[in-house]
């Protein structure tokens, strides 16, 4: 199959799993968060109780595992898309 097919079928695809991604990385912060802060909720930036060290923390942990979230389920879209369709979706 050309190239642009192994695009196109995959525009479809890597759409639904990024919003997989998000809730699947949102729910792992919040427990990785409970875990290491002992707080059910993670601090807001504009929570003015809260000190900078905390609310730079919790940003940094969460954008952390949302990229390796989204990236393994990129990666994992990218190879199924290629099983299917026989080329890589660039």
């Amino acid at each position: 199959m050309s190239k642009g097919i192994g695009k196109a079928a995959y525009r479809p695809v890597g759409v639904l799993l990024g919003l997989a991604a998000g809730t699947v990385a949102g729910a792992i912060f919040r427990q990785v968060w409970k875990m290491t802060a002992g707080d059910g909720e993670a601090p807001s930036a504009t929570d003015e109780d809260r000190g900078w060290g905390e609310v730079l923390a919790a940003a940094a942990l969460q954008g952390a595992i949302f990229a390796v979230v989204r990236a393994a389920v990129d990666r994992g879209g990218a190879v199924g898309v290629r099983r299917v369709t026989g080329s890589w979706p660039d």
